[in-house]
C-alpha cells in the first residue's frame, strides 16, 4: 500500500506538470515541469522526502529499460538519420565531454567551497 500511495504522489506531480504544459506556451516539456513542481515541493517541505524514497528508488532502478522505446523509435527513423549521422555522433560525443568537465569543476568548486566554510566555522 506504501508503494501505491507514494506512486500516486509521484503521477499527480506529473500531472500537474501536464497542466502547466498545457497552459503554458513555453516548449518545455511537461516532465521538466513536473521536476521543477517536486523539486520545489521538496525543498519547500510541502512534501517530505520519505514520502516518495522507495518508489523512487524503484523508477530510477529500472529507468534503463525505458531508453528501449527511443532506441527502437532511433532504428526505425534510420533512413531520415543515415545522412546526419556522423555530425549527431560528433555533437553527441563533444556536449557529453563538455557537460561531464563543467559538472566536474562545478563538483569540485562547490566541495572547496564547502570545505573553506567549515574551516571558517571552525575557527569562530
Amino acid at each position: 500500500m506504501k508503494y501505491l500511495k507514494q506512486f500516486s504522489i509521484i503521477l499527480f506531480i506529473s500531472f500537474l506538470g501536464e497542466i502547466l504544459h498545457t497552459f503554458i506556451p513555453f516548449p518545455i516539456p511537461a516532465s521538466v515541469y513536473g521536476l521543477v513542481i517536486l523539486l520545489t515541493a521538496l525543498c519547500t517541505g510541502i512534501l517530505k522526502v520519505g514520502q516518495v524514497k522507495e518508489t523512487a528508488s524503484i523508477l530510477i532502478e529500472i529507468m534503463p529499460v525505458m531508453f528501449i522505446p527511443a532506441a527502437v523509435g532511433l532504428l526505425d527513423s534510420w533512413p531520415s538519420l543515415y545522412p546526419v549521422f556522423i555530425p549527431v555522433i560528433l555533437i553527441t560525443l563533444i556536449t557529453t565531454v563538455l557537460v561531464m568537465a563543467v559538472t566536474g569543476q562545478v563538483t569540485q568548486h562547490m566541495i572547496k567551497h564547502q570545505m573553506f566554510r567549515r574551516k571558517k566555522q571552525k575557527k569562530n
